[in-house]
């Protein structure tokens, strides 16, 4: 069964299981590209097992503008999250993005809108504890429709691979797709955040701990944690970790003296001599003028048990915009 609609002038045809055709503008030419990505991350080198998860979603608007929004978790816990916006001209965005759209529009080996045993639209099997997966959209706002395709694929959007990627023979056409809207945007050379990272999920964070630590440290047994949570929130018992599996870390910078400062794990990597910990300490920009406060920013995470010695790298400073 074949139906023909006709949307102010613009034509688009599809068949009985919805695959849908580029008419005089093409779809998606007015609207936006939307990549998610949903990374399992395993408890460890050599392991299957499942523990957390890397999400990303790139928004990418026709006008430019563009945002990736990233998220590490734990458990159902979420560890911690970044966002990147466009800079620049987003003329050049724009023109990118228009680019991108002729190619899954038209382009023979990589348009997604073709017969539905290539690359049917909507969801796909489970991916399981290796496979992410990935949902593909685009918002038309020309037509007011929204299409989608989700596949099972090998990395995340650092690594993203072809290899490995179904259960459709098509599913490869996400992958390059992606990798295009990837380059054109964050760059071809982008790193993850939380790249590398076993998984971690936040059990509290703020601006100010009653326990005033002067310095990061970690938690490896049910006595110190009690103690350290009593200390820190006056409140008993301790969020449960089961020190069998898991361990406590205690992100801190000790003492500061302006309201906004905070502090944050944003990856623990096992390397070759145990585990290294990255922290980074947000601190208002310029013209923020924050008030004078003495405060211990803190962020607690529980994460599976990694290699001892857990070490933490040098604190970097991230400098944030006033009221985020």
């Amino acid at each position: 069964m074949v139906c023909a609609l006709v949307l102010a002038g613009v034509g688009t045809a599809c068949d009985n299981e919805g695959a849908v055709g580029p008419g005089t503008l093409r779809v998606g030419q007015l609207g936006q590209i939307t990549v998610s990505l949903e990374t399992p991350r395993r408890l460890g080198f050599g392991t299957l097992i499942p523990a957390g998860t890397l999400s990303q979603t790139l928004q990418w608007e026709s006008s430019g503008a563009w945002t990736l929004h990233e998220g590490i978790s734990y458990r159902g816990l979420v560890g911690d999250e970044t966002v990147s916006r466009s800079l620049g001209d987003p003329g050049a965005f724009a023109s990118e993005y228009a680019s991108l759209i002729v190619r899954i529009n038209q382009v023979t080996g990589l348009k997604l809108f073709t017969d539905t045993t290539t690359l049917k639209q909507g969801t796909s099997a489970d991916c399981g504890p290796v496979l992410s997966k990935i949902r593909f959209t685009i918002e038309d706002t020309h037509r007011g429709e929204t299409f989608y395709w989700t596949q099972c694929v090998d990395g995340s959007l650092t690594d993203l691979t072809t290899v490995g990627a179904g259960p459709k023979v098509g599913a490869s056409r996400l992958v390059v797709a992606t990798q295009q809207a990837r380059d054109a945007t964050v760059g071809p050379g982008f790193v993850s955040a939380y790249h590398g990272s076993v998984p971690f999920g936040s059990l509290d964070r703020g601006e100010d701990t009653r326990a005033r630590p002067t310095s990061s440290f970690v938690v490896t047994d049910d006595v110190a944690w009690s103690a350290f949570w009593s200390e820190h929130s006056g409140r008993t018992p301790p969020p449960e970790v089961d020190f069998e599996t898991e361990i406590v870390i205690v992100g801190a910078v000790g003492e500061r003296g302006e309201a906004g400062d905070s502090v944050e794990v944003r990856r623990i990597l096992e390397v070759a001599d145990g585990t290294l910990t990255h922290l980074f300490e947000r601190v208002p920009g310029d013209f923020c003028s924050p008030i004078a406060k003495t405060h211990y920013p803190f962020h607690i995470v529980v994460s599976p048990r990694t290699p001892a010695p857990i070490r933490f790298a040098d604190i970097l400073v991230e400098y944030v915009s006033c009221g985020v």
